[in-house]
């Protein structure tokens, strides 16, 4: 298992080499997340929220209309009965990672390297130690099972990367 850790805002992020849980700084790890301007889009996705804030409803449509419950969890002061964003982040994040991943394995003429590969994201939400900062934050860490090259861990990494010039979606 490979551990990453990402902060927004600024971006930073961290692999986890051997099981001695020795922490490294990706080289170019630490970015601001910069607004883009798209000259075209391969897909849209429209979600709508409505009720309760938090303790509403979120409906997607599209090719697989979803609709879910949103509840806040229960160790914040929530009923814990439903979704909550923190919840469908990481799995976004988990899930577009694991394509960056094999995309970068592919790219790499090792696509098998990340065939059966396996991301589980933790997103986790609190205050900012700085104390000029308002607000909430987000931390995710990501694991990844089942590919064990830091290269194509790096590479998976700076697919998402806006600052990427290889990457044909941030151009």
């Amino acid at each position: 298992m490979r551990p990453a850790q990402v902060v927004f805002g600024p971006l930073v992020a961290r692999v986890m080499n051997g099981a001695a849980g020795r922490y490294t700084q990706f080289p170019n790890a630490l970015h601001r997340r910069n607004m883009i301007t798209l000259k075209d889009h391969l897909y849209f996705a429209k979600a709508t929220a409505e009720g309760a804030g938090r303790n509403g409803i979120v409906k997607s449509t599209g090719d697989s209309p979803l609709e879910l419950k949103l509840a806040m969890p229960k160790v914040a002061a929530g009923k814990g009965d439903g979704q909550n964003p923190e919840q469908l982040f990481a799995m976004g994040y988990s899930s577009c990672f694991l394509g960056a991943l094999q995309l970068a394995a592919s790219r790499a003429d090792q696509k098998e390297m990340a065939e059966n590969a396996k991301i589980t994201a933790s997103v986790f939400l609190g205050h900012p130690t700085d104390p000029d900062m308002d607000g909430f934050g987000l931390r995710v860490e990501l694991n990844v099972e089942g590919c064990d090259d830091d290269a194509i861990i790096q590479a998976a990494h700076d697919v998402g990367s806006p600052m990427h010039s290889d990457n044909p979606a941030h151009r």
